[in-house]
């Protein structure tokens, strides 16, 4: 008797009866060893993961055999992690690389769904004070709440005719523009900026302008690095150092701008979609950037779980902008003695 096709799993057709199916997959059935070689992460991260993220994954389907919140959120663990479908993640879970695919989609939108519950900037005093502290700790410098670089995320040329999301290294790229805490805690993340965009033009539009820009008072300052433009918010180095009070300051910037470098690097070498040695995230600009967004969110979430941020840090550095210094004469002359008062008072 003839089998109508509708009835049939798109998983076993692939893989035939003998494969794994959906409704047979238990996580509490393979080994914690497993779980990290294979997802890059602890079970109990994955649990927690599929309590925060269960209900949305959970949505009506019109399929059959709904895959379940925590076969979709391993699935797109191993892309993040892997930074490819490859047809031994879909095995160990039981799916094909179009469910595999559409799973990645999933996960991705609810994360991104969570994006300010995780990154952003604390209002709490105390914890600000503690970031002061944290960083005063690294090389002496008072005040900073975060420090804020950007990074090329490279992708698949949009179409031929596209050129902005070009860079100066002649790559299609998403420019982020990212802010971290002492820790390494993501407190700002604009992952959409096409390439073609210089690190001084993203800062310019950036939401993160903004936010400081329309508070009457500030609690302390972030740190960027000679790209930027020096603010009464944001203190940059010296273009030309020439007392031994410059030259410290100089060195301690650099030694507490280093911790984003650190953070980039191991959100890279953690989840190697982001890793342009992987290959290029293969969609377009937007799907790219939401991806992007997810993985920074699970860069938070994994660290105020108990994760440590440095566990899968690599030694090479990020794809960074080279762009010039700021001119003299773009300087706020108000910025500009706030900063010759901090070297003075701290660094004679």
């Amino acid at each position: 008797m003839a089998i109508p096709i509708a009835v049939l799993d798109c998983d076993l057709l692939l893989y035939g009866r003998g494969h794994r199916t959906l409704d047979r997959f238990d996580i509490e059935t393979v080994s914690d060893e497993f779980l990290l070689t294979t997802f890059g992460f602890p079970r109990e991260f994955i649990c927690y993961l599929v309590e925060m993220l269960g209900e949305t994954l959970s949505r009506p389907t019109q399929r059959s055999r709904a895959i379940s919140p925590e076969v979709q959120i391993l699935a797109a663990l191993g892309f993040y992690t892997s930074g490819s479908f490859q047809t031994r993640m879909g095995d160990a879970i039981g799916i094909s690389q179009a469910s595999m695919s559409r799973c990645v989609t999933n996960v991705t939108k609810a994360l991104i769904e969570k994006a300010a519950e995780f990154i952003g900037f604390s209002r709490d005093e105390a914890t600000q004070q503690q970031a002061r502290e944290e960083f005063y700790r690294v090389s002496g410098i008072p005040s900073v709440l975060g420090v804020v670089d950007c990074v090329h995320i490279a992708i698949k040329a949009p179409n031929a005719e596209d050129l902005s999301y070009v860079n100066r290294k002649g790559f299609h790229s998403i420019n982020c523009q990212l802010v971290c805490d002492p820790r390494g805690l993501l407190l700002s993340a604009e992952t959409h900026w096409p390439g073609g965009l210089l690190d001084t033009a993203v800062f310019q539009q950036s939401s993160l302008k903004r936010l400081f820009e329309e508070q009457d008072s500030h609690n302390g300052w972030l740190l960027g690095d000679s790209k930027y433009l020096l603010k009464k918010w944001l203190m940059t180095p010296l273009q030309y150092p020439e007392t031994p009070a410059e030259y410290r300051y100089n060195m301690a910037h650099t030694a507490t701008h280093e911790i984003i470098d650190r953070t980039v690097r191991a959100m890279q070498t953690r989840f190697r979609c982001l890793d342009g040695s992987k290959g290029y995230l293969q969609y377009s600009p937007e799907k790219c950037s939401h991806i992007i967004l997810a993985c920074c969110v699970l860069h938070n979430v994994s660290l105020q779980t108990g994760l440590d941020a440095w566990t899968f840090e690599r030694t090479e550095n990020p794809e960074q902008s080279e762009e010039g210094c700021e001119p003299m004469e773009s300087m706020d002359s108000e910025a500009f003695r706030i900063r010759q008062e901090l070297i003075c008072s701290h660094f004679s």
